[in-house]
């Protein structure tokens, strides 16, 4: 089976000590449920989990990654920190390591292919090995240029600390364990599915060079990014969900910002690439 856990070289492998830190925020989602039951705390969790969704795809990915729309250098900054707060690494570590996918996706030099060394290495793995922690700035120089994004980047803590102290100002230790831990969790997993399940599970409406797949319940997870085979089919566009019924909640989003100037020029697939010949 292609998706089977394969021996991961040693030059991938993992650092216990330097992996604590996530390992502790999933276990301090256990003490969440001794804060006493609050369906405030619930919808909180849930409200927080799709801004922070919003920000990671609409930000971190159709932006900085595909700049798939334009936007103002103000606006720019929000979108880097508010995606920061889901602690997933500096804006532009994040952007040239997708950016590198992209262009060996499913292929050995691919650093999250769940055909190489498996889903789990695909899924949480390759984020928390020593080998990519660098930032390919060479891959993301065209926004490496703004110094705003570099001190971001380099202070990668300083948006999720930010957020994690605001909810304890606001509302004490529930909001604190629900609204940070248990959120960032959730996003840590709803986000990195498009890494592993999307290259696993679904429907392939076109014959992209890799193992992209459309999956509509990944969609509703992550706003839009289910759509991973019309992405790989073109990735420029700012809207994933091509077809009226492909629910895209990133795009929708973006579409009403840009009746306020917020965003512009978001960019759509052409006709020619809509109607591609169908994937076998």
């Amino acid at each position: 089976m292609a998706t089977a856990e394969l021996a991961v070289p040693r030059e991938h492998r993992i650092s216990f000590w330097r992996s604590l830190p996530f390992f502790a925020v999933h276990a301090a989602c256990i003490a969440a449920f001794f804060t006493g039951f609050r369906w405030t705390h619930i919808v909180l969790a849930l409200a927080l989990y799709y801004v922070g969704m919003f920000f990671v795809t609409a930000g971190y990915h159709r932006y900085f990654s595909h700049r798939a729309f334009k936007t103002s250098r103000a606006f720019q900054f929000v979108l880097a920190f508010m995606a920061m707060t889901s602690a997933q690494k500096g804006v532009l570590w994040w952007a040239a390591h997708h950016r590198h996918h992209h262009r060996f996706s499913d292929q050995e030099e691919d650093l999250h292919s769940p055909l190489q060394f498996g889903f789990w290495w695909s899924h949480i793995g390759w984020i928390l090995s020593s080998k990519y922690n660098e930032t390919r700035t060479e891959l993301i120089a065209d926004f490496a240029k703004y110094r705003e994004l570099r001190w971001l980047n380099k202070y990668h803590l300083v948006p999720p600390i930010t957020l994690a102290a605001a909810l304890f100002l606001i509302g004490g230790w529930g909001a604190l364990l629900w609204g940070f831990f248990v959120r960032t969790v959730m996003l840590w997993h709803g986000s990195f599915t498009i890494n592993s399940l999307s290259h696993v599970f679904g429907r392939r409406r076109y014959p992209t060079t890799d193992t992209s797949k459309n999956n509509w319940w990944l969609a509703i997870v992550t706003l839009g990014e289910g759509w991973h085979n019309n992405h790989h089919h073109y990735m420029a566009s700012a809207r994933q969900g091509f077809f009226w019924w492909e629910i895209d909640g990133t795009y929708y989003v973006l579409k009403v910002l840009s009746w306020f100037r917020i965003v512009w020029d978001l960019r759509q697939p052409p006709a020619e690439v809509l109607h591609s010949p169908a994937s076998a």
